[in-house]
Parts: structure tokens; sequence; C-alpha cells
């Protein structure tokens, strides 16, 4: 994924998700081009703070470039179980992408990586 696409999560609801439609809408009616971007959206902040606690936050900073889930626990100074369940989360919600690379001998390994360079944080309430 291109790291220059602008990406937001947002807790705006319905209103927001409309209000942002619209806009797209007037924008394309008058030709012009739209940014590249992609934007998730919480109907309620509480579940935007629930999904990006103040952990999973600290693991999107250290996976900025492709890690191995083992690395980022041992820099995190957390369970390798605990961060894979984060990663696992968040790439349900496609913030981070990992994949598996082999590990001569010794099965697979899982990488992860940020989809973004920079997240935007969002919350109206």
């Amino acid at each position: 994924m291109n790291k220059n696409v602008k990406f937001r999560v947002i807790a705006d609801g319905v209103e927001g998700f409309f209000s942002r439609a619209r806009e797209h809408a007037r924008k394309l009616d008058k030709g012009e081009e739209l940014e590249p971007e992609i934007t998730i959206s919480f109907e309620n902040p509480a579940d935007m703070i629930r999904v990006l606690s103040a952990e999973r936050i600290r693991l999107l900073k250290m996976a900025k470039k492709p890690s191995l889930v083992g690395e980022l626990a041992s820099s995190l100074k957390r369970d390798t179980r605990a961060v894979s369940r984060d990663i696992n989360l968040l790439e349900n919600f496609g913030l981070v992408h990992s994949s598996y690379v082999s590990n001569p001998g010794h099965g697979k390994r899982r990488v992860v990586e940020t989809r973004a360079a920079k997240y935007q944080l969002v919350a109206n309430i």
C-alpha cells in the first residue's frame, strides 16, 4: 500500500459519514479530484478508544517499518501473545498489514507493518 495515502480514524457517527459523502459528491460534481484517503469511522468515541488503546497506539508507532511480532513484543516489553492479539484486531480494522515469511528450519514468522506513515485520530464529542 502507498504510505502517502491519508489515513483517518474518526468517531463522528452517521452524520459525519453522510457529511463526508456529500462533500465528496460536491467535489466530483465540480470535476475536482479527490485526495486518496482511507477513513475508518466509529459511531461512538468510546468504541474508538476501546480499539485504539494506549498499548495499541504504541504498537502502531513501533510498526512503521516491517517488524517481526517477537521483536515488537520485546521492544514494547509485552507478551508476544498479547501483541499478536492486538495485531489481529488492528488488522481487522485495516490499520496494519501482516504476512508470514519463512524462518529457515523453524517454520514461519509473522511480519507486521502499518498501512500508513501517519494516522489522524479525530473524535467529536
